[in-house]
């Protein structure tokens, strides 16, 4: 028989210990400790201290910063468990210095440094650009909701919140009622009750406390809209996996190595209202970079999906002097890669979509974009057409005539839906009206016709290897799913902390480190 040693990984064994020997290189560990002990200045955290004479001594910022990052990065996100990796892991206990400091403390220091985390999130960008990790080709913005701090049952507009304050004194008077028709109840009973009761109250004074300290929040229509009373600039937000009360984290990254150079969490406001301070942050931090790098001749592309497309924010972005690509509400449509797509946005449109097969919709006048610089026509598919005729006059009223070129509607990936035959002698033959009130394209055309054009198709199906990974990283692999604390400072800093761990792990490999 054979005959194996026993198996003792549960066995508690003395041993000495040297910590600074468990951190290896090229691990995540050994980049974190070399990035705050070496390249991070972090004097600004002094002003939190005035114990230089008197107090007890504080915890070191570094060594906070290494083992919030560090446990964050293990999935670690409550502060509690952090403290207790720092009691019991070897590697939190040398990371730490064999410090362990109570979970207030942690709470306490991710609570309050939102204004700190700025200047720590740019040092981070600035040693990125150094290693050469940011390509300034292509940026893509998206969001990941996530799960905040606070109970989406505590949500609801002033006038819910009114109706459920009603129920819960209505559910507390009928405890009194009850024990007034019933004297002979068990003292047992008795006491439940009046938890029970206490407890109604407790809540219908928190929603009278709410509704008199706070204003009702007011969507982009004027309507009112949701507000939660645990955290109030929490939102309601509808995901794949259900309803959930959190933020939206918005961030900006560049498509080279996936680094994350702008981040921010949102609450109560739509992705739209969310492009314009993103963008505007985000070319503060190009300006912080290294301006002595030479500038790409080409001009930087940046994507985004039909969350953040509205004719505000294509206007801003059209001064913004990048090469804009955002899709519209209506592109997978107009898009032939996804004509035999499964995938529907409600049932409803399932259903419209199976009543239209067998009748496809031809492009009518309306698809078709005119060009009032350059007075020319394009077609869906963002190919220039030729002026066939003018002033043709039907039923008393003078159109313009365009066609599309032979060529180019014979190997056109849209023709299906533009011709009802194949083109034999000429292409595709569209007329406006002269007085055409429509002549005059908007941001939001103009975008269309680029977006539809071969180069915008390609530019824009970049946009999902460029920015979905990063999230996928962020909430999956590294467990970061949810956010701990409540306010819009406070989970914002907890936001770009993780994204902070983002940036590091792919500074772990690349890093030259010095001594």
């Amino acid at each position: 028989m054979a005959n194996y040693k026993p198996d003792l990984s549960c066995q508690s064994k003395f041993i000495p210990i040297n910590f600074s020997e468990q951190i290896l290189p090229g691990t995540f560990e050994y980049a974190l400790c070399y990035i705050i002990e070496n390249k991070l200045d972090l004097s600004t955290f002094d002003t939190w201290y005035n114990n230089d004479k008197t107090g007890a001594a504080a915890y070191s910022p570094a060594v906070m910063l290494k083992v919030i990052l560090l446990g964050y990065a293990h999935g670690l996100i409550s502060s509690r468990r952090i403290t207790k990796a720092c009691e019991n892991n070897i590697l939190f206990m040398s990371v730490s210095g064999d410090v362990q400091p109570h979970y207030t403390s942690i709470a306490g220091f991710v609570a309050k440094m939102h204004e700190q985390i700025e200047p720590l999130f740019t040092q981070v960008l600035m040693i990125c650009d150094e290693e050469g990790l940011i390509g300034r080709n292509m940026f893509a913005i998206d969001g990941c909701k996530m799960k905040s701090n606070a109970s989406k049952e505590w949500s609801g507009t002033f006038d819910e919140l009114g109706r459920k304050r009603v129920k819960l004194q209505r559910a507390s008077q009928r405890i009194i009622e009850r024990h007034q028709a019933q004297d002979g109840l068990s003292e047992e009973l008795a006491t439940q009750d009046l938890k029970q009761k206490e407890k109604l109250d407790k809540s219908a004074d928190k929603i009278t406390t709410f509704l008199a300290t706070h204003k009702e929040k007011l969507g982009s229509q004027g309507k009112p809209v949701k507000s939660n009373i645990t955290d109030p600039d929490s939102a309601k937000m509808t995901t794949s996996k259900g309803t959930i009360q959190g933020y939206n984290g918005i961030a900006i990254n560049d498509d080279k190595h996936q680094i994350i150079l702008q981040a921010k969490a949102w609450g109560s406001v739509g992705e739209q209202q969310t492009l314009k301070p993103a963008v505007t942050q985000l070319k503060q931090q190009l300006d912080k970079l290294h301006v002595d790098k030479p500038s790409n001749e080409h001009t930087i592309k940046f994507t985004a999906d039909s969350g953040f497309n509205s004719e505000a924010n294509l206007a801003f972005m059209a001064q913004s002097g990048f090469d804009v690509y955002i899709a519209d509400n209506q592109f997978r449509k107009r898009n032939p890669l996804f004509k035999d797509s499964e995938t529907y946005e409600t049932e409803q449109e399932k259903r419209r979509f199976k009543r239209r097969q067998g009748k496809p919709r031809l492009f009518t006048s309306s698809d078709f974009h005119y060009d009032e610089t350059t007075q020319t026509y394009r077609c869906p598919a963002g190919n220039d057409m030729w002026r066939s005729g003018i002033n043709v006059k039907s039923y008393n009223q003078e159109y313009t005539r365009f066609c599309g070129y032979l060529k180019d509607c014979k190997n056109c990936p849209l023709q299906q839906q533009c011709m009802r035959k194949p083109p034999i002698k000429t292409g595709r033959q569209v007329q406006f009206k002269n007085n055409d009130s429509r002549k005059k394209l908007s941001y939001t055309d103009k975008m269309k016709v680029k977006i539809d054009s071969p180069m915008g198709l390609r530019q824009y199906s970049k946009r999902l290897g460029c920015i979905e990974p990063v999230f996928g990283n962020i909430t999956v692999n590294k467990g970061m799913n949810k956010l701990t604390l409540r306010g819009q400072e406070k989970v914002n800093a907890q936001w770009q902390l993780y994204c902070l761990v983002h940036n590091i792990e792919k500074l772990q490999h690349t890093m030259h480190y010095e001594g």
